[in-house]
């Protein structure tokens, strides 16, 4: 499972057994850090999840940014709650690439604001898999 996780949503993406496809999940509206841990777990179980991949926003330059200790703590959380390792992945342009993606096909600001973080996490889980991890 990949996430990419915002101030306000988190985008899903999960795998098949064998890791062949990714598909995207409908994006979770943030709450509390509790409650966003909580549903993630939900979700690992229901899905038998062996690991989840986090995207771990930095600067170009590679240098942490506000979003980086943002996303920190959301990481700790689940690495506290899940009984599965949580892996942090560089995820430096992918939102701006699956911004793009959708607006090349055609899309609205509208249906890209809701369709972005979905199709992020699948560009990360994509990129994690195809790195032979």
């Amino acid at each position: 499972m990949a996430l990419d996780v915002g101030d306000r949503r988190i985008g899903v993406a999960v795998t098949d057994p064998l890791g062949l496809t990714v598909q995207g999940r409908p994006t979770l509206r943030r709450t509390t850090l509790d409650e966003d841990v909580r549903r993630i777990r939900e979700l690992v179980e229901a899905d038998d999840v062996r690991e989840v991949v986090v995207g771990y926003p930095r600067r170009m330059d590679g240098t942490p940014s506000r979003q980086t200790e943002k996303t920190e703590v959301f990481v700790r959380g689940l690495e506290a709650s899940l009984a599965v390792p949580v892996v942090r992945w560089d995820e430096r342009l992918t939102s701006f690439a699956a911004e793009q993606h959708l607006e090349e096909i055609g899309l609205d600001w509208r249906k890209r604001r809701k369709h972005v973080d979905e199709l992020a996490a699948t560009l990360i889980l994509e990129d994690y898999l195809s790195r032979g991890s």
